[in-house]
């Protein structure tokens, strides 16, 4: 197989991994969306190493690679539609807990330094 092959299946392993990504955001499913993620990084690590290594492809080639990374760029977009408001809810909680979970008592005049008091 050409190592030119190779980077190609590699790059749709990356397109079938966010795919795979979108659907778990779409769910909800954070733990799942996390482990595709790790999956995901390492496919791409791998890709970076073999694409230095590798000599220019033909036109055929670059056409398929470009296709696979609009995929994986438009599936990296949804996802963001769908863990953006996740992650501002997130911080909002955590941040409303930290103040609700100082008492910085006035006679103190201290804080715990969580908060904005």
């Amino acid at each position: 197989m050409l190592a030119y092959e190779h980077i190609l299946q590699t790059y749709d392993a990356v397109s079938v991994k966010s795919g795979q990504m979108v659907h778990a955001a779409q769910q909800g499913d954070w733990d799942r969306l996390a482990a595709l993620n790790k999956d995901c990084k390492a496919l791409v690590d791998a890709l970076r190493r073999a694409d230095e290594d590798s000599h220019r492809p033909d036109g055929s080639h670059t056409k398929r690679k470009l296709a696979l990374m609009r995929k994986v760029l438009a599936d990296d977009a949804e996802i963001r539609r769908h863990t953006e408001p996740w992650m501002t809810r997130l911080q909002a909680y955590l941040g409303g807990a930290g103040r609700q979970r100082c008492s910085h008592p006035a006679y103190a005049g201290a804080c715990c330094g969580q908060c904005s008091v």
